[in-house]
Formats: C-alpha cells, structure tokens, sequence
C-alpha cells in the first residue's frame, strides 16, 4: 500500500498502547502489550514490510469520512460508494474500574448500512518490527499467530484464507448485516474455545463508550471551544499507562520532523519536561485524578534520584532507565525517512530545565490537588541542592540538540524556576529547607539571565548566552512568571520571535519554528516544520500580554483559531507542521495537545474579563 499521511490517522488505545488507523481502513501501527513493546503492525514505517491489517471495498471506487463517536476514543469510519455504505467501527476495550488490565483487544465491527458492499480483509501481522518469523494456524472461527515471545488469537465469523503468513477473507455486507474482526493476545486468561461472538463485542463496546463518556464528564471545562478541549484530553488520556501514569510523548517512533530526513525519533517514553504541563493541563480543567497518577510516577522517579542527587530527563512508562538507541536498517521509514530509531539516546544528556518543570508540577499540584509528604520534600530537597550547585553548566537544552553543549537561556530560566517553586513551597508548607543559600542562587541566576541572556541590539532574548539567534522557547518566561507579560523586555521579544523568518523572526503565517536551523547549529542536517507546540505558547504569551493591549488578545484568538485548522480531520496533531501545512513527526502529540488546552484555557478567561 502507498503511504498515507499522517493526518489520515485516527487513534484508538485501551491505556496500556494504541492503535493508528487510516482513513483507507488500515491500521498500520500497533505494539504489543505495550506502547513501548515491538511492533506487530508498522507499515506507517515501511509500506512493503512493517504489517497491516485492513478492512476496505475491494470491487468499487469509494470515498471515506471518520469521526470519533462523540466524547469517546471509539472510532467510526465509513465507506461510500454507489454500491452503498458501509460503516467500520474501530475501539479497544477499557475495564471499568480496572485500568491497570487490559487484554490488548482490537475489535472492528463492520455494519451495513445502505445497498451493499464486497469488501476484503487482511491482517498481515509482522512480529518484533518486522524482525521476527511467526507460525499461523487455523482453526473453525479464526485463527492464531504465534512467535516464541508472543501468541495472538484472531476471531471471527467469516470464512478465512491464510496467505503469506497472514490472513484474508472477502465478504458482502448488505444493509442491516454486521460481521466482526477482533486481535487479542493470547495468554492464561482467554482460550481459543472462547472466541469472542457479537454479544460479547456488543457488550464491550458499550461498556467502552461509557468508560470514555463518564471519564470527560469529568471535565470542568465549559468555555469557548469546549470540544477541541475535550478531545485533547481525551487523546491526552489515550496517552497514558494505566498501570504507572506515565504519559508517553507519543505513541509512534521515527515519524519524520523533515520528510526524507534524519529527524526521526521514538518518542515512547516519558519525559520530565512534560511534567509541569500535564498537571497544569489536566489539572485546569478538572482532571486531578489524572495529574495525581502521574504525580504519584514522578514522585517515584524521585526516589530514584542518581547518586549525586539528579534525574534523567526521560524514563520508560514503568520507570526504567536506560533507552539505549538502536537503528532498525531494514525498515525503509515513512516515506523513506531514515533512520528508524527505537530507544532514545538522549536519556543520558544533560537538560538543566527538567527541574524547574518539575517543581512547578510538584508546587501546582500541592497547591490544586493534594499536600505532598515530607518523605517527597527530602527527595526533593536533594533535587534543588543539585541545581544549585550545577546550574552554571552548560546542557543540551530543551531542544536535545546534538551539535555540543551550550548556556541555553530557556535552561538558565527552568533553573530559576525550580529554585523559586522550592522557596514557594518550603514556605507555604513550612518544611525546613536551607532558604538563605537557595534564595541566593535563585537571585544570581536570575541576574545572569538579564545580562547574558539578553542582546541589546535585535532586542529580545536569545537562545543561548552571547549569540543572536532566536529561541521559541523563551516564549515561556511569563508563563512561568519570570517576567511579567507586559515587562518592556517581554513584549520586544514577543515582538521579535513574531516577525517573519525573512525578517529575522520565527513566526510563519501565525505558525511558530522553534529556532533557525540556519542560523543556529543543532548538531543534525536538514530542515524541520513549525513547531505546534510552539504556536501556542506564542497564543498564551500573547494573551497574557493582551491584558493591557486589545490588539495582542485580538491577535492571539486569531493564531489560535488558524492553529485549529491545521489539526486533522479528528482534532489529532503531530508534533509539527511542514511547508504544505501536512503533519510532521510522532503523532499524536501529547505536548501538542497540553498546550492546546493551556492556550484555551488561558484564552477564553482573558476574552471573558474583556467581555
């Protein structure tokens, strides 16, 4: 099959992985039993290798539409041609009540819907990324795939051929008729004598659509642009692993930032960074529930500090810490995008920033959800004393640039960050701390940063000490209330990033590229596509700063309103946008998706006070 692009997907997941299905029917990544486990589906990495498994007509021109079932993550696509419609609904069950099980079921219920329709299935598992040879046996009902590591049970009604190692069967639905397809995983628990039947499928997906209905009920959440809120958090809960509640980046590994490039990257784990955003995030629109799982992930991984008293910026969704990264040669990557990479070697770099990030998180949810433990402070304190005495390093930064370490403004100000939430929260719960030494430093750095990290002549701050280029990044200082929004220094580099690329800016028809590559050494070749993630912090800054000036608030709803056109017939986006507005990167995004409902948020109060 021809690659699809990526804003073709929908996403589907049962908190333990998730499945990307196309609009053409095909679902085309999927990993087993977990977001980070190898591949059983991968052809989004290699159209001819990876595996697929796909309903579609096979003896007619057709047209498809998808949509999510609403406030749900249960997905509906249909087939239109003249001989009909045809309706394929996508879902993986969720246990009510037990998140922490799951069966890794993928069920595909196909309904007639008008006329009728010859449609064809095929399931062309390929095992550990396409590495691994596997056996298939049938049986009356279905059938098993089965490798060493892992077995799979494939059920259904209809009549199966076996064909290159996979499975086929062509069908006619007529209106009114349903059939089903369901992949699950074989174990102790499930036998093949009990394949699921259509009551039983019947009943998993209402109790599925009403796990999702009852969870973003939730929300407290009822401003403007409420279902674009919601089905970012809903993508946001899709991201999440039940059983730690780490939120991995993304669900997919070596999407490419630069089509054709070597910007590819796993982004199945989970980063610190993410930490302060996520539970600002969940938190501002009612979900404490879920900033407390991941709060509760945190809070371990802080009882794993190093022996010197510092993190990883990222670790596995059930905490591990080593990512060691590795190429897969023989996948081809999307498009031809080489290399792909599973693991992430920059787990071992040094990011000065993680901390503040972590300790606004820990400060917020002290704060909005629940008062942390003194035995949390004392790991914790280890943490700040760490950055006191390393904050002057230079770090690989925000970005993991992989061209040599430098003094990145946006560390320097994550460092303040975590010294200033340490006093805050020291103070606020009375816990003993040694505020006089961490005071001092908090004040030192924030001195450097307005001497170093400022260049007088473009006006604005840059990306790293003594140089002029430009950083999206520093879009963050009011964010995190370094500066306020309206500091003279704010709005110039404000002013500065929101200038054109050919003007020395950053800001492409109200998109946002996190620096110029050109004018900026990152260590990798190519060119990348703006930065979501980007573009709204540059939506937030402007509404903050938009308080005292209409035009900026104005601006800001309007980046933000064209920021929502570019997000995919689903509301999904990936983590960046390129030169023809096509998506680029992991997808889905959860940082994508965290700012989102940040923006929104921060947005529609600013509109409100201005009503």
């Amino acid at each position: 099959m021809a690659y699809q692009p990526i804003s073709d997907y929908g996403v589907i997941g049962d908190l333990h992985t998730v499945a990307l299905v196309g609009k053409n029917g095909s679902i085309d990544w999927f990993c087993v039993p977990h977001f980070d486990s190898p591949s059983i589906f991968a052809s989004i990495l290699d159209d001819k290798k990876g595996g697929y498994f796909q309903i579609a007509p096979c003896e007619t021109e057709f047209t498809t539409t998808q949509h999510y079932l609403p406030e749900t993550n249960v997905l509906v696509t249909h087939f239109l041609s003249d001989e009909g419609v045809v309706e394929v609904t996508d879902f993986m069950p969720v246990s009510p009540g037990d998140e922490s099980h799951a069966e890794h079921m993928l069920i595909r219920k196909i309904q007639g819907v008008r006329g009728s329709m010859h449609l064809e299935m095929r399931c062309m598992p390929e095992f550990n990324y396409a590495r691994d040879k596997h056996e298939t046996e049938l049986f009356d009902g279905g059938a098993v795939f089965k490798t060493p590591e892992l077995e799979l049970l494939f059920s259904t009604p209809s009549e199966l051929v076996q064909v290159d190692g996979g499975l086929s069967s062509r069908f006619v639905i007529q209106e009114g008729e349903s059939t089903y397809f369901v992949l699950c995983e074989l174990h102790d628990g499930i036998e093949r004598s009990e394949t699921i039947n259509a009551v039983e499928i019947e009943r998993q997906f209402e109790d599925t659509v009403a796990y999702w209905r009852k969870w973003i009920a939730g929300s407290t959440y009822s401003g403007r642009w409420r279902e674009t809120v919601h089905r970012s958090a809903l993508v946001l809960k899709l991201l999440t692993y039940a059983p730690t509640g780490a939120i991995v980046a993304s669900p997919t590994t070596s999407l490419p930032e630069d089509l054709g490039g070597v910007r590819n990257w796993d982004y199945r784990y989970t980063w610190i960074r993410d930490a302060a955003f996520t539970v600002y995030g969940l938190m501002r629109i009612g979900f404490t529930d879920a900033a407390a799982d991941f709060m509760t992930w945190l809070e371990a991984r802080c009882g794993e500090l190093n022996h010197d008293g510092s993190l990883q910026i990222m670790y596995s969704i059930d905490g591990d810490h080593e990512l060691t990264e590795e190429t897969l040669d023989h996948l081809e990557g999307y498009k031809g995008s080489k290399p792909v990479r599973i693991g992430n070697g920059a787990y071992d770099q040094l990011q000065l920033d993680i901390y503040g990030e972590l300790m606004d998180a820990v400060y917020l949810f002290n704060k909005y959800g629940s008062p942390i433990s003194y035995d949390f402070w004392k790991h914790l304190t280890r943490l700040v004393d760490w950055v006191v005495d390393n904050w002057r390093r230079t770090d690989e930064g925000i970005w993991e640039v992989r061209g040599g370490q430098r003094h990145f403004v946006y560390s320097k100000v994550m460092s303040w960050v975590a010294l200033d939430r340490a006093l805050r929260l020291a103070d606020k719960r009375s816990f003993p701390a040694p505020r006089a030494r961490w005071q001092k430093v908090r004040d030192e750095i924030y001195e450097e940063i307005m001497d170093k990290g400022w260049n007088d002549e473009i006006e604005s701050f840059t990306q790293s000490y003594d140089s002029e280029s430009l950083d999206a990044s520093n879009l963050i200082m009011p964010l995190v209330f370094f500066l306020s929004p309206t500091d003279p220094r704010a709005l110039k580099t404000l002013e500065a990033i929101n200038r054109t690329p050919a003007k020395g800016g950053l800001v492409s028809n109200s998109l946002v590229y996190r620096y110029n590559p050109e004018h900026t050494s990152d260590g990798l070749t190519g060119t990348e596509g703006t930065f979501n993630m980007c573009t709204f912090w540059l939506v937030e800054a402007m509404t903050r700063a938009g308080a005292r000036d209409r035009k900026l608030l104005e601006r800001a709803r309007l980046t933000f309103e064209q920021m929502l056109g570019y997000a995919n017939h689903l509301g999904l986006y990936s983590e960046e946008i390129g030169p023809r507005g096509e998506a680029l990167g992991n997808f889905p995004q959860a940082f994508t998706h965290l700012s989102l409902i940040s923006a929104a948020y921060n947005l529609d109060r600013a509109l409100g006070h201005q009503a």
